[in-house]
């Protein structure tokens, strides 16, 4: 098929799934065309994948750029030119808004179908804003289908935009060719691992309270991999613990799947997380993930299983799940290696794309 994925090309949870889901597609002979206004993070150079910019003017009258209008114009545009068979864009606003409007523009000549996928914050916070929560409501209604990355995040968008649109949970996967555990281990610390964009709801302080808990036990260090406004908060508090030495703050980086498998524990302490990727890609790692009760979290974690739970801002509990697995060398290699078998069995791409590609031939083929 010929498919267009439009989605945040950024650090986000949307952005990385739809940019991943891209390139398992391409790897099983789909034709992928990537609209959006910069190049994926993760997408790299692939001759076999287009990727087409959406230029937005800005033109003195508009005091924003109408980047929803330039967005449904360059669809239109690229659906006939490249004969796409679909459009999935990944978050409701404004890409389904975008991809409506240009199915409208080529109604009159060709169907152009669109698939929307949720992923959290599109539905939690922006949808229930008032100013666009009847468009997200809407632009959920007229797609030709709906997929969510979990059932929590179903269950609230049935719940709070009582929409009669079937929703499919397709939830979120991983290549555990490409993320799976170190094959050696150079002697170094015990080593926990954190990686977000640093928003308020990933609560990146946390993590710096938990190693300074840790550390009254176990001589470990943090790595903090990602970048955003929560980063200064970290670093001052890190400072103010005496704990400058003992975190890295790496920023942004593409090598994620190494960074990993030179882990042992990721922190995830979110107060909202529909899924939970950077656990998923952990896990498949051979990394335990320590995370919170929230969202789309217990259906990936399975608490004292492959993981842990604990509630929101309980950092003291955190840190004693992360002190037990960084002093049992034989319990925490244990539970790495549930954790592998979870993501393997449960989340891998040979299990989770053809569901994908399922739900896309039901869209095309449907009169």
């Amino acid at each position: 098929m010929r498919i267009g994925i439009t989605c945040y090309p950024t650090y986000g949870g949307s952005g990385i799934v739809a940019t991943e889901l891209g390139l398992e597609l391409a790897n099983r002979g789909h034709q992928i065309h990537f609209i959006t206004y910069a190049n994926p993070i993760r997408l790299g150079e692939r001759p076999d994948i287009f990727y087409h910019e959406v230029e937005v003017s800005n033109y003195p009258l508009f005091q924003y750029p109408p980047y929803c209008l330039a967005l449904a114009s360059r669809m239109a545009e690229v659906a006939v030119q490249y004969e796409l068979d679909l459009l999935h864009v990944h978050y409701a606003i404004p890409h389904s808004v975008s991809a409506l409007l240009a199915r409208g523009i080529l109604a009159g000549s060709r169907r152009l179908p669109f698939v929307t996928t949720l992923h959290g914050t599109d539905i939690t916070l922006v949808g229930m804003d008032r100013s666009y929560y009847p468009i997200t409501r809407y632009s959920i209604e007229q797609s030709d289908a709906v997929t969510s990355i979990s059932e929590d995040l179903r269950r609230h968008t049935v719940e709070v935009f009582d929409v009669a649109k079937p929703i499919e949970t397709i939830h979120n996967f991983v290549n555990t060719g490409l993320y799976h555990p170190a094959k050696d281990r150079k002697p170094r610390p015990p080593r926990m691992i954190h990686m977000s964009n640093f928003r308020p709801v990933k609560r990146v302080t946390d993590c710096i309270r938990v190693l300074a808990e840790v550390r009254k036990s176990v001589d470990a260090e943090l790595w903090m991999v990602g970048d955003g406004p929560d980063r200064g908060a970290a670093e001052r508090l890190a400072h103010d613990l005496g704990l400058i030495g003992s975190v890295r703050f790496l920023g942004k980086r593409n090598d994620v799947p190494a960074l990993l498998r030179d882990a042992d524990v990721l922190l995830m302490p979110s107060e909202m997380e529909s899924f939970g990727l950077a656990a998923l890609e952990a896990m498949s790692s051979g990394v335990v993930p320590l995370g919170t009760r929230v969202g789309g979290v217990p259906e990936l974690i399975t608490d004292g299983v492959d993981g842990y739970l604990s509630n929101t801002g309980d950092t003291i509990a955190m840190a004693a799940n992360a002190a037990t697995l960084l002093t049992d060398t034989a319990g925490c290699a244990a539970m790495a290696t549930a954790a592998r078998q979870a993501a393997v069995e449960r989340f891998s791409t040979d299990l989770i794309i053809p569901k994908y590609e399922a739900m896309y031939r039901r869209v095309v083929e449907a009169v």
